[in-house]
């Protein structure tokens, strides 16, 4: 094929590629330290200190992050999550979602999206984001991209799932978690 002829096909890709979502990213390996962190956070509408040092005395914690409260994909996986709270809770793992929302959009998030089932951390000033590399690249900010972190009580990264797709995230948890009880 000639260069003129290539030129068009190669400036559509460039679009279709900025227009495509980028895959989800995680940069923490398994294995790695758990950055540990304390945030505001909600569950069933009441705030309170979610401490991670002390959630992982009482076993293995999930923690999920997603972009932006009350969006579609993000509604779905928060609802997919409270749906599977009671799995978690079998194998002795603690649920908590994390965003750059405030803590007043979280109260209402935790009831409306999560069902009460499980807290939502807020992180407005993104130093949790950094610190676990989620930053969504496509937005510059501290918008969080969606990846989950197995973390195991010893405060390692015992699992790692990242998609942009909310489906999935559960499954891998669940069976990583499973895998680590036993």
């Amino acid at each position: 094929m000639s260069p003129s002829r290539l030129r068009p096909l190669a400036a559509a890709a460039t679009v279709l590629a900025l227009l495509l979502p980028a895959s989800a990213h995680a940069v923490l390996a398994v294995g790695a330290a758990a950055p540990d962190f304390t945030a505001d956070a909600a569950v069933g509408g009441r705030p309170f200190r979610f401490r991670l040092a002390e959630a992982l005395k009482q076993g293995p914690v999930v923690l999920y992050f997603y972009p932006k409260a009350f969006t579609r994909g993000c509604t779905v996986e928060a609802h997919l999550f409270a749906e599977a709270a009671e799995r978690f809770q079998a194998v002795g793992a603690t649920v908590i979602g994390m965003s750059n929302d405030d803590i007043d959009t979280l109260k209402r998030f935790s009831v409306e999206a999560c069902r009460s089932k499980f807290a939502v951390a807020a992180d407005a000033g993104g130093q949790v984001i950094r610190d676990y590399d989620v930053a969504l690249r496509l937005v510059p900010g501290t918008m969080a991209d969606r990846v989950s972190y197995l973390i195991a009580p010893d405060g390692r990264i015992a699992a790692v799932h990242a998609s942009l797709d909310p489906d999935g995230h559960i499954d891998a948890m669940l069976q990583a978690a499973r895998r680590l009880q036993k």
